[in-house]
């Protein structure tokens, strides 16, 4: 669902990215560590068509994201870490605009409001205003957008940064949701916690490279902490 090969991002002398190779398939949730300046944000970027590649090809469902964009977006949705939504607004009003754009139709309140007590928001707080929302209570609402989409695969750029342990756990559970119902996840953290928690496939990157790469069972089996400090110290 979600591939790159040989990917390679070059700003001058500096190489940001460094012949990537990806397969993330339907179902898994593939978790990025990494320092900051690893090229994990890169990475998310380059699938959005956000920057061009310097080398290689990246894909999403099997279509080249720097030929058919459009195409290519129609298909995922993007989780930043501070998601943006309209604080004069309520949560259902969001909801309703965000999933009018993306899917390209009206949706009704019903199942709105199903969407947004399958992600997991309180009912009481759909018809408050978004500005009173805590940044959990925010990406609940782009994960129900992402269900209204009906997206194949969810790119996150360090999504539990700035949440307490307990909307830590809530959002980990989202994705293992929606990893359950066939949807690819590519998520960036610095967060080995969340890493382990989630993660059904775990990469560890240094200075725009892939160094380790980890599988369920080889997670379950590993220090974690150890490893990425190693690779880290390297």
């Amino acid at each position: 669902m979600l591939r790159t090969i040989g990917l390679t991002k070059r700003y001058g002398d500096h190489t940001a990215l460094d012949r990537l190779d990806l397969d993330i398939r339907a179902g898994d949730v593939y978790c990025l560590l990494g320092a900051n300046g690893a090229g994990k944000t890169t990475t998310i970027n380059l699938f959005l068509n956000f920057i061009a590649p310097s080398e290689g090809t990246v894909l999403i469902d099997g279509v080249d994201v720097t030929q058919s964009p459009l195409t290519t977006k129609r298909v995922v949705a993007y989780i930043p870490e501070q998601v943006a939504l309209y604080g004069v607004l309520t949560g259902l009003e969001n909801l309703r605009y965000f999933s009018a754009l993306a899917s390209g139709r009206e949706i009704a309140r019903g199942r709105l409001l199903e969407l947004l007590a399958r992600v997991g928001l309180d009912a009481g707080a759909a018809d408050k205003r978004v500005a009173a929302y805590s940044k959990g209570m925010r990406q609940k609402v782009w994960i129900a957008v992402a269900l209204a989409k009906d997206a194949k695969a969810l790119l996150l750029d360090e999504p539990t940064s700035g949440l307490d342990p307990q909307a830590a756990s809530e959002f980990s559970d989202l994705l293992k949701r929606a990893s359950d119902s066939g949807v690819a996840v590519l998520t960036t953290t610095h967060d080995l916690f969340h890493a382990r928690h989630t993660a059904t496939r775990i990469g560890i990157m240094k200075r725009g490279r892939l160094v380790d790469s980890l599988d369920g069972a080889q997670i379950a089996a590993t220090d974690l902490q150890a490893l990425y400090l190693q690779h880290m110290r390297a």
